[in-house]
């Protein structure tokens, strides 16, 4: 399988306080990729090394088959990118902020835009400064999909957004990627958001990548584990011990586990333990779990 997004080693510093150490992502071709972790984790300053807007200390940057910087123009043109915060300028109209951007597209579609324009529910002759933060929002992706990407990387792009609002953008984005085969890079802190659109997910926190794996692997692999009998010291595991915490004795131990599957239960056989129940936990769960196993002094 081919990456649309690959980085190595790649490091980034800014001030004393905060760095991206050795982050290695790898972004499938044709996946919806979410990239998950809470405000500060680094989300936002890893988009803007993979598009050329900060300099890497130190290692590679591969977006579409070209490497960041030194190919920027040729990967810049097939890359539709919404950022965190509106670009547009404000006293343009909706379809001059149209016309504007599309001057610098080769692949600009402007009957699709106007579509999406319409679909939308936007006016064209509105100015950009009246727009709500909804219809702004609306924009954004239009402007972002009017380009026919081959890659879509979006920042946070429903953060603020009513649901019905949220749905409508999202919509509008997967459809285009089942019609084009293109790529998703989409940034978030939502977690039940990109629980219902990706295939695959990255989980970033203080400026390190703590997991990365398939949606479908994430969601049933990280389970909670009630075992009696455990002694102390447990060896190597078959799975990943996100967390261990004491119970009351009757309930037995609470195991936070990733990469959990049935067969394992031999395992604690082995070493005189039994587990008695498994529970799943929803994304939201799973993603707060390896956050703490992150943080802990021993992770």
């Amino acid at each position: 399988m081919s990456n649309a997004i690959e980085t190595h080693g790649l490091r980034y510093r800014a001030g004393k306080t905060f760095e991206i150490r050795d982050l290695a992502l790898n972004v499938p071709t044709g996946s919806v990729y979410g990239f998950l972790g809470p405000n500060g984790s680094g989300k936002t300053t890893t988009i803007r090394l993979l598009l050329g807007m900060l300099r890497r200390v130190s290692g590679t940057i591969r977006v579409l088959d070209g490497s960041v910087p030194r190919d920027i123009v040729h990967v810049l043109a097939r890359v539709g990118y919404v950022p965190e915060r509106p670009h547009l300028y404000p006293s343009l109209t909706v379809a001059e902020a149209l016309r504007f951007h599309g001057a610098f597209f080769s692949r600009w579609d402007g009957h699709w835009a106007d579509e999406l324009r319409s679909g939308f529910g936007l006016d064209q002759d509105a100015k950009l400064s009246r727009l709500s933060k909804g219809e702004m929002g609306k924009l954004l992706v239009l402007v972002a999909l009017a380009q026919r990407p081959d890659l879509l990387i979006l920042d946070e792009p429903t953060d603020g957004l009513d649901p019905v609002v949220r749905r409508d953008v999202l919509a509008a984005v997967l459809e285009y990627v089942s019609r084009a085969r293109a790529t998703v890079f989409i940034s978030s802190h939502l977690v039940h958001e990109l629980e219902r659109i990706c295939d695959w997910v990255g989980v970033m926190d203080r400026g390190q990548l703590v997991a990365e794996l398939p949606m479908q692997t994430f969601k049933n692999g990280i389970k909670r584990l009630r075992v009696r009998n455990a002694p102390a010291d447990v060896g190597e595991t078959p799975f990943v011990v996100l967390a261990r915490e004491p119970g009351n004795g009757i309930a037995g131990e609470s195991w936070v586990v990733r990469g959990w599957d049935a067969s394992m239960h031999q395992y604690f056989t082995a070493i005189g333990a039994a587990v008695h129940a498994v529970d799943d936990l929803d994304l939201e769960d799973g993603f707060v779990e390896l956050l703490r196993a992150s943080r802990a002094p021993t992770a």
